[in-house]
């Protein structure tokens, strides 16, 4: 089986990065277990993520007994991309005989030689029982030997134990390590053959010079979001095989013509929803349950101007489903985000920001929405400091923080930094303490950000 297709969202993922990616590895994999083709059928698709779990989306996987994506850190190819699985072994104790039959039966050019608790202990190949055959049939060259002595102890050598050649001075190496690096290991070692061990010291793989003159490239379906600078790092060395967004497109490059869903709707997670239905695949309690989590947070329960007409039937075809009211499952959701008080402020900030080019310099845009706007702006002072702790960290132009209150529906401006875009695009004084109150300003996306992108 090859390797499974990566769907994951964006960094610092928020619950729509996260839901969206177990949405959709969930409809990938149903329809590739309905395909008639062959390769479409093997597939596997596996939902992961780049960062914490908010606690809005650790509490909904938890109530629906979904397992949370595993974190990773990168696409780059690994050893597991190229070895060979489940290599033949045989014992330290076994004759060469037996070897040299079982490298034939297989067609294989090494042996895992093993311990007797099946741990592993060294390689046996091809190429070392050769030099013992010729070794001795050199007597004959430099007249030694006769012919019948020398077949007499090629004979008796049949005998002889694996343990007496193996080779231990072996390239031992992780499935999990970067295949970049373990090529540079594999070409400087003498041997041409590297060994992978599990956590328990067994033989999982064999990785050969001849199986890295190839490098694969890690298939990986991107949602929420399609900007490199977003992306799971190694993207550039990945094959991005299909894009799920409902932001801007940026400048994701492929080599093929791919699947890009991309529409002006208010969450990933609706654009999911909507192909489940297109493709007619059942959609259990608890995947709707997931989405309608993203699509209630990421529309501000569909208060923000972001929120479409598609949202909201997707919103009710979801809820229906999941059994719950809509609007009440929303803010069930929101509370989950509660302890503000004691939440740690680069969390309270970083947990949902995101990096935008403007010209030549970057910003950063973070957003943190609430029911107890109070709660957040008594901490303003630690919230500044830390905002300008990541501005002098990163070298952004400025960082600008949306304090959004669902319930007032609008949003405190926090902005350190170069403040003059800020207050030239909205036409604000945005400095001191407090910030600024933004009636009506929900979105990030659609309010903020385009509007200070496009100034």
């Amino acid at each position: 089986m090859s390797a499974p297709i990566i769907v994951v969202g964006h960094k610092n993922p928020d619950n729509d990065a996260i839901s969206a990616a177990v949405g959709y590895a969930y409809l990938k994999n149903e329809l590739a277990r309905r395909s008639q083709d062959p390769e479409e059928a093997s597939r596997v698709y596996r939902p992961v993520r780049l960062g914490p779990l908010p606690p809005e989306t650790a509490w909904i996987l938890e109530k629906n007994g979904i397992p949370a994506p595993d974190i990773i850190a990168n696409v780059y190819a690994r050893v597991s991309d190229v070895m060979t699985p489940d290599p033949i072994s045989i014992g330290h104790d076994a004759t060469l005989l037996e070897a040299g039959r079982l490298l034939r039966q297989h067609n294989v050019r090494a042996l895992v030689v093993t311990n007797d608790d099946g741990t592993y202990r060294g390689l046996i190949t091809t190429r070392m029982i050769a030099e013992r055959y010729i070794t001795a049939t050199d007597a004959l060259e430099e007249g030694g030997s006769n012919e019948m002595a020398v077949a007499s102890d090629l004979i008796a050598s049949l005998g002889q134990r694996v343990e007496d050649i193996t080779e231990t001075d072996v390239l031992v190496l992780s499935k999990d390590g970067l295949l970049k690096e373990a090529v540079e290991d594999l070409m400087g070692s003498a041997l041409r053959e590297a060994v992978v061990l599990d956590d328990e010291g067994r033989a999982i793989g064999i990785v050969t010079r001849s199986d890295v003159t190839v490098r694969p490239k890690r298939k990986v379906v991107l949602v929420d979001h399609n900007e490199i600078r977003q992306a799971v790092n190694g993207i550039e060395e990945a094959e991005v095989v299909e894009i799920v967004d409902h932001h801007r497109i940026a400048d994701v490059m492929t080599a093929n013509p791919i699947k890009f869903l991309n529409l002006p709707v208010g969450s990933t997670a609706t654009i999911v929803a909507m192909e489940f239905r297109r493709h007619d695949v059942e959609l259990p309690p608890a995947i709707a349950s997931v989405l309608l989590s993203a699509i209630m947070t990421d529309t501000v329960i569909l208060k923000s101007p972001t929120a479409t007409y598609v949202d909201r039937e997707q919103v009710e075809y979801l809820a229906e489903i999941a059994g719950v009211d809509p609007i009440e499952f929303g803010l069930s959701v929101f509370k989950c985000r509660g302890g503000e008080d004691d939440m740690p402020v680069s969390k309270l900030v970083g947990a949902d920001s995101k990096e935008f080019q403007i010209g030549d310099s970057t910003v950063l845009i973070a957003q943190h929405e609430t029911v107890d706007l109070p709660a957040v702006m008594k901490r303003e002072d630690e919230i500044r400091a830390h905002m300008r702790r990541l501005r002098e960290d990163h070298g952004y132009e400025f960082v600008l923080l949306l304090v959004t209150d669902i319930v007032a529906e609008g949003s405190q401006f926090l902005c350190e930094g170069n403040r003059r875009i800020v207050n030239r695009v909205f036409g604000i004084e945005c400095t001191g303490e407090g910030g600024t109150w933004m009636p009506g300003v929900l979105s990030r996306k659609k309010q903020v950000a385009a509007r200070i992108l496009g100034a």
